[in-house]
């Protein structure tokens, strides 16, 4: 596959399902490159692609995520959005452990002042933002954490990982600069002379890895899931195998088989 091609999960008349990566804007940005509908639009060249944004995922987040190929399918879709009719899991990579295994974050956001880029919790002025969360794998000193949205609120999940002590194990706006590192899990893990060791993921460490429709949307499936990328998926096994713990890291033992065959995660 070439490297601007996008992995399409599900393609329809009316809806498009893909696999963002990491590192691509929704809409056009300050970088000057290309952003993800001007580059399926290249890459659906030989059919009509009049595609229409209904959610969107930060640039450095990656994973699956839903565009419309009418205004009548892009009304629906915002519908289930906005009415909480589409259930969002991602997964994420954080620094710490949570004392649970289970939590509700419940704390409104709003802009920052001084820079509206960035976003932190404002009980006064803030709108209103809740995120369940789960525990799926203990490394020691990172985690492996199910995230799941119920509101849509920009940085959502990393303001709201960050307010409780656990923020994305690498995100440079709200926690961490520095990459995963396989020396921080693996005792006995040594460089050659002159070598550097190399992240085993340098990017934003969350993936939103499954959509579900609540309710069904015509002749659509009703689930779909964006397997990881290499790297992401690469991390995983590494943490799995290298950790103090081994497999017993993993509150589930078929999560990890699960993850990396990109199947279903049922939840609830």
């Amino acid at each position: 596959m070439a490297k601007t091609d996008i992995e399409i999960i599900y393609e329809d008349n009316n809806i498009l399902v893909i696999n963002k990566p990491s590192g691509i804007s929704v809409t056009k940005d300050r970088s000057g490159q290309e952003s993800l509908i001007h580059i399926l639009q290249k890459q659906l060249c030989n059919q009509p692609a009049d595609l229409r944004l209904v959610h969107r995922l930060d640039k450095d987040t990656s994973g699956v995520m839903f565009l419309a190929k009418n205004v009548a399918a892009q009304t629906t879709l915002t519908t289930y959005f906005s009415e909480r009719l589409v259930r969002k899991t991602y997964l994420a990579f954080v620094r710490g452990t949570p004392k649970d295994k289970y939590g509700v974050i419940e704390a409104p956001l709003a802009a920052r002042a001084k820079t509206p880029q960035l976003m932190t919790i404002n009980l006064r002025k803030g709108k209103d933002a809740v995120t369940e969360w789960k525990l799926l794998a203990d490394f020691g000193t990172v985690a492996l954490l199910a995230v799941f949205p119920l509101t849509g609120r920009t940085h959502q999940i990393r303001v709201h990982l960050q307010s409780i002590g656990t923020p994305l194990a690498l995100d440079p706006l709200y926690g961490s600069k520095t990459g995963l590192f396989l020396s921080e899990f693996k005792a006995s893990y040594r460089l050659g002379k002159s070598q550097v060791e190399k992240p085993l993921i340098d990017r934003l460490t969350l993936h939103s890895y499954q959509l579900e429709f609540k309710e069904t949307f015509p002749n659509a499936p009703t689930y779909f899931v964006a397997r990881l990328d290499k790297r992401f998926a690469a991390a995983i096994k590494m943490l799995a195998k290298h950790n103090p713990r081994g497999r017993a890291a993993f509150l589930e033992p078929d999560i990890l088989t699960d993850i990396l065959a990109a199947k279903r995660l049922c939840m609830d």
